[in-house]
């Protein structure tokens, strides 16, 4: 299969872009036959590859001379910007010459390029942003967590159908359950949005628990989280924040003392594991599900871990046909006039 990789995306790019397509070529290829394919300014690729001893053999570089600023308008990658090393990959989706495609640039030029260069699903009303979220249980799946601020309910139906074939065929749960994010439990809560889709995504063909409180996700509560943009944005920033906070409250803990120091070797396994569970790096980024082929958000400081890992994501997206799944999956509806 055939992995795109915008190497101009991101705080680290091009050099941690290279290096996780090393560790990719090295760990995955074998097993996924991957042949990786590079958009962006040849000339500093090659020489950032030589300056860290890779080698480009094997790797197909494409030239695309600029690259689309993060606090750039999104829809400049159709204008401005449509020589950029992202729109580049994205053409290159759309024509069929990539069977995925990842970047860690403008999470917004990416929503825009993807939705209207690499097209969506038929059927699908909106693209969204798919990210695994770490909980008590290992991961759960939020969406839409920053695509779409005002949703309808029959989107939020939707993303409830593709993050279950997502958890599904990527996650290995396997029969995952959904939830709406809402303020209570009640068939009542929340805003007309949530009422009526949470009276929507009762009828579709999914294991659909409810409505689920914000304090229920890292609880293991849902296997996907339901919810408009806004509100997954804000669910997946808080997150974010209070690891962070817990983080340097347990490494201060520790390092309180000599006993607390010596505790901290007695569990150094186990703080080990646990900062692996934390760490967004072992998953790659998110996908944005509702495209035609799988494009994948890695985050902006993506190292060349977490580009592999991405590229993990990538090639089990492919070969699980998650969006041959999904397309299915939403036909089955419409075709059962659910829609």
């Amino acid at each position: 299969m055939k992995i795109i990789i915008d190497a101009f995306g991101g705080d680290n790019a091009p050099a941690a872009v290279l290096e996780g397509c090393a560790l990719a070529r090295s760990a995955l290829a074998p097993q996924y036959k991957l042949e990786l394919i590079l958009t962006g300014e040849e000339e500093t690729i090659r020489k950032t590859a030589q300056e860290k001893g890779i080698d480009l053999s094997g790797i197909t570089v494409v030239h695309a001379p600029t690259v689309i600023p993060v606090c750039e308008e999104p829809t400049q990658i159709l204008k401005k910007y449509k020589d950029c090393s992202m729109a580049k990959g994205l053409q290159m989706l759309a024509a069929g010459e990539g069977d995925a495609f990842i970047t860690a640039g403008s999470t917004g030029a990416m929503v825009v390029g993807a939705t209207l260069i690499a097209k969506r699903i038929k059927g699908v009303k909106r693209a969204a942003i798919a990210t695994p979220v770490p909980n008590a249980k290992g991961r759960y799946l939020l969406l839409d967590s920053g695509a779409n601020e005002e949703c309808r309910p029959e989107m939020l139906r939707q993303f409830g159908v593709m993050g279950a074939v997502y958890a599904q065929q990527v996650m290995g749960i396997a029969d995952p359950r959904v939830g709406l994010v809402n303020i209570g439990t009640e068939e009542s809560k929340g805003t007309g949005l949530q009422v009526e889709a949470n009276k929507l995504l009762g009828e579709a063909s999914l294991r659909y628990v409810g409505n689920v409180e914000a304090r229920e996700l890292p609880l293991g509560g849902c296997d996907v989280a339901v919810a408009d943009g806004f509100t997954g944005n804000v669910v997946l920033k808080l997150t974010e924040g209070m690891g962070k906070m817990f983080s340097q409250e347990l490494k201060g803990m520790f390092l309180s003392s000599l006993a607390t120091k010596l505790g901290a070797v007695l569990l150094s396994k186990q703080i080990k594991a646990f900062k692996k569970r934390m760490d967004a790096s072992e998953v790659g980024g998110a996908l944005l599900l509702g495209i035609r082929c799988p494009v994948i958000k890695a985050h902006g400081n993506s190292d060349g871990r977490a580009f592999m890992n991405a590229i993990r994501q990538a090639a089990l997206c492919c070969q699980n046909d998650v969006v041959g799944q999904i397309s299915q999956r939403l036909a089955a509806i419409a075709g059962s006039g659910e829609e």
